[in-house]
């Protein structure tokens, strides 16, 4: 790393020869696990080569010198920018505090839209009581047609398509419904209200058209076991879709770009917890909702105990939080 200069350049750079030397060969990547103090000592190592570049740069702006310098102030960037690969501890961080603390935020918006989704399936059931004839609306011919003739439109499914393929299928529609309902509240909000009350609709209308055919018990039979924690999911959804609407009609950050991104990074967790809780929904509902061996009893069974564990793993409760470190 030698180049022509005056003699205190040459005296500069003899004298950190031997520094760039031991940086170059044992500390241009981090060890993992750093002690505080080692840290701090690596990142005041990496500010002084910065300090050496800038200098280089100043005396010696073409030499071989400068050009080394910044190739190795380069990959030490590159090792001390990089983000950490403790999986196992993000995971953790992820489910026991930040999941938690998202549904905390989330909580009164998402009682409102539980009570939108209940007023909702209420007006269809009064709506479909009072005017059957309006069925079509909500509910394909082919769903209208077997119900007439006794029969729902759920039955039989397992002889069209084996258990897996209908929890797959059925999973990947609960999530792109739980996604539309999050991205929809970027309209301000509107969207995630159309489609919480549009949902709630549907489902009111077509227990109220069973109900006139004597196939509510059935259709309450086939719903009980996932119900719960779908509509649940739905509900958390569209809650994160409002509160993506509330940060553009009233935004806490000087632009609404910046705005709506704090509150995507905010409530994010939340999509990670609809994911994962509508994993066990397709399952029960690709293996045992359309199976009429189960018994209404192991249904409810089912669906409460799957309720209540949907509650404390949002709750944080499952596990004990990992201890704040000094």
């Amino acid at each position: 790393m030698n180049s022509p200069t005056n003699g205190s350049t040459s005296a500069w750079i003899r004298s950190r020869e031997r520094v760039w030397a031991e940086w170059s060969s044992t500390k241009r990547l981090p060890p993992r696990g750093l002690r505080v103090d080692q840290a701090q000592s690596y990142v005041e190592q990496y500010r002084a080569l910065a300090g050496d570049l800038a200098t280089a740069r100043r005396l010696l702006p073409q030499s071989t010198t400068t050009a080394a310098l910044e190739s190795l102030y380069a990959a030490s960037h590159t090792a001390i920018d990089r983000s950490s690969r403790q999986t196992l501890s993000s995971l953790r961080t992820l489910l026991l505090i930040r999941i938690p603390e998202t549904m905390r935020v989330l909580r009164p918006a998402i009682l409102w839209i539980a009570l939108l989704f209940m007023s909702s399936a209420g007006a269809g059931f009064w709506l479909i009581a009072q005017y059957p004839e309006l069925i079509g609306l909500v509910a394909s011919s082919s769903m209208i047609d077997k119900v007439e003739h006794g029969q729902l439109w759920t039955e039989g499914l397992l002889n069209v398509a084996p258990s897996s393929m209908i929890s797959l299928h059925i999973l990947s529609n609960n999530i792109v419904v739980s996604l539309f309902a999050f991205c929809a509240g970027i309209f301000f909000g509107l969207g995630a209200i159309y489609i919480t009350a549009i949902n709630g609709l549907m489902l009111g209308a077509l227990f109220a058209y069973t109900h006139q055919h004597g196939l509510d018990g059935e259709l309450l039979k086939f719903v009980l076991a996932h119900g719960p924690v779908e509509l649940s999911v739905m509900c958390i959804a569209a809650a994160a879709g409002s509160e993506l609407g509330e940060s553009l009609i009233r935004p806490d950050a000087p632009t609404r770009r910046e705005s709506f991104h704090r509150a995507a990074n905010r409530i994010g967790p939340a999509l990670i917890a609809c994911a994962l809780l509508l994993i066990i929904c397709g399952f029960i509902e690709g293996y045992i909702s359309p199976d009429p061996a189960f018994p209404l009893g192991a249904r409810a069974v089912i669906g409460l105990c799957y309720w209540i564990l949907m509650l404390l793993f949002l709750r944080g409760s499952l596990h004990t939080a990992p201890a704040a470190k000094v």
